[in-house]
This record gives structure tokens, sequence and C-alpha cells, in this order.
């Protein structure tokens, strides 16, 4: 049993040595320990709030890119809207222009119908008359040839202009 009970001066030494490590360390070694921990333990709750910081931003910075996709989405469904009312617009009033053209051209076909009919008419005029001279002319000479036939004609015509 020697080798488990230790002498006492052994002991007392182990005692000293003990307590002026105790001492050291309790005057030295603590405080600096003491004094990490206690940074340590600042620096993770700062971390933590910085952390919930950030957290927070992040809720905040999602809420607003939130809000700017649907302000996004608001203004492209209007400009969609805005877009098709300009397409219809365009559309009618392409309509309304080609309508109109559309009648100008009727309207010019029209004049232009009545201009070749008043014409032709107007010849057919003048080639009947044209004709209607040449056969009372013709006639005329026929009857014409005698004296007697042409002073019955002039008396005739000569009745005629004193009557109107």
């Amino acid at each position: 049993m020697e080798l488990f009970t230790p002498e006492v001066g052994l002991v007392i030494w182990m005692f000293i040595a003990f307590a002026v490590l105790f001492l050291i360390l309790a005057k030295f070694g603590w405080p600096v320990i003491v004094k990490n921990m206690e940074d340590r333990a600042n620096t993770i709750d700062n971390g933590v709030e910085y952390a919930k910081e950030a957290k927070e931003q992040l809720d905040n910075a999602r809420a607003e890119a939130a809000k700017f996709v649907e302000e996004a989405q608001s203004k492209q469904a209007e400009m969609l809207r805005e877009a098709a009312k300009m397409k219809s617009d365009i559309i009618e009033e392409a309509r309304k222009e080609a309508s109109l053209e559309a009648q100008k051209v009727m309207d010019a076909a029209k004049v232009s119908i009545e201009q070749s009919r008043k014409e032709a008419e107007l010849q057919f005029r003048n080639e009947v008359s044209k004709f209607s001279i040449e056969i009372a002319e013709k006639m005329v000479r026929r009857q014409m040839q005698d004296s007697k036939a042409q002073s019955e004609l002039v008396n005739k015509l000569l009745d005629e202009i004193e009557k109107n």
C-alpha cells in the first residue's frame, strides 16, 4: 500500500505547489480567461443581434421586392391594356381611312362614269345630228331640184318663222 499513500512531505509540497499555482492562475490566468469568455459571449450576442437585424432586413427586402414585382406586374398589365387599346384605335382609324378612301374612289368612279356617259351621249347626239343633217340635206337636194319646190319650201319656212 505504499504505492497508494504518499509521504507527508510530498503532500505538503504538492499542497504548496497547488496553492502557488492557484494564486498565480487566480491573479493572472482567470481574469484573462474570464475576459476572453465574456468577449466571446459578447461576440456571440452581437452575432445573434446582427443575424436578427439581417433577417429583418432580408424580410423587409423580400416584402419590398414583392411590392416592386407586384407594381411591375400592374404596370405591365397597364401597358398591355394601353397597347391593346392603341392597336384597336389604330385598326379602327385604318378602317375609317380605308372606308373614306374607298368612298372617294367610288365617288370619283361615279363622276368619271357620269362624265363618260355624258360625253358618250353628247357624241351620240352629235353623230345623230350629223346623220340627220346629212339625211335631210340629201332629201332636200332631191326635193329641191325643182325651183317650184324650192319656192314652196322657202315660203313655208318664212310662214313658220312669222308665227313664232
